[in-house]
């Protein structure tokens, strides 16, 4: 089984079952989601693609927020993307599009019929379940153009949090293959300084989370 593969399986049994209950449950731990969509900025006419889009939720009030953009989300697990097309029929929203593909490698003009580049990519608490987190940052950075942008939310290292609680939350997240990645942030550090893009970041709830933006020089 090729490793693509192998990701979309693990993926596709992990969530079978608890796509049904994913937001209702996630709502509580998954902080930070909503500061990355108010800060996302999607202009008139942008178009906006989420790695990792899982139940739509993101996408759903994005498209809410930014009525003038263009909004595309993809994901591993075509079981996740059950739920995420059945939410999108709920709420109407027939101009948001979906996709089964990976962070590494998804192309958007053969997954949605681009013809102009994204002009920004977002990863909500995704690129820590990733495993290939490093190829995927590089893939979204090379399908931007000049001035794009790639947005991140993510765990972070809960510095102002008490210490029992972090242990709890990082095995927690453990049993969901969920983990914790300080080399995420170093490497967009790293990417900032070579003179690949533009760093800002955000430390959120005393460490608990982390948003980034990395614009693309």
């Amino acid at each position: 089984m090729s490793s693509e593969a192998h990701i979309k399986d693990s993926m596709d049994r992990m969530y079978r079952l608890t796509r049904h209950i994913y937001d209702a449950s996630r709502k509580y731990y998954l902080l930070g989601r909503d500061h990355l969509i108010d800060n996302l900025n999607a202009g008139n006419g942008e178009h906006v693609c989420e790695v990792g889009c899982g139940t739509a939720r993101n996408l759903i009030k994005l498209a809410r927020e930014y009525p003038a953009a263009h909004f595309y989300g993809l994901d591993a697990s075509d079981e996740m993307l059950k739920t995420a097309q059945k939410s999108l029929d709920r709420n109407g929203m027939k101009r948001i599009k979906i996709a089964q593909a990976y962070a590494q490698s998804f192309d958007p003009s053969a997954l949605f019929g681009l013809t102009k580049p994204l002009n920004k990519i977002f990863f909500s608490y995704s690129l820590s379940m990733i495993p290939p987190w490093r190829e995927s940052i590089d893939h979204a950075c090379n399908l931007l153009p000049s001035g794009g942008e790639i947005h991140i939310v993510d765990f972070g290292d809960m510095a102002g949090l008490p210490e029992w609680f972090k242990k709890f939350l990082y095995m927690w997240l453990r049993l969901f293959h969920v983990y914790h990645k300080p080399e995420i942030l170093e490497y967009l550090r790293k990417m900032s300084s070579e003179g690949r893009g533009k760093l800002t970041f955000t430390p959120l709830y005393k460490g608990y989370a982390w948003y980034a933006v990395l614009k693309k020089n």
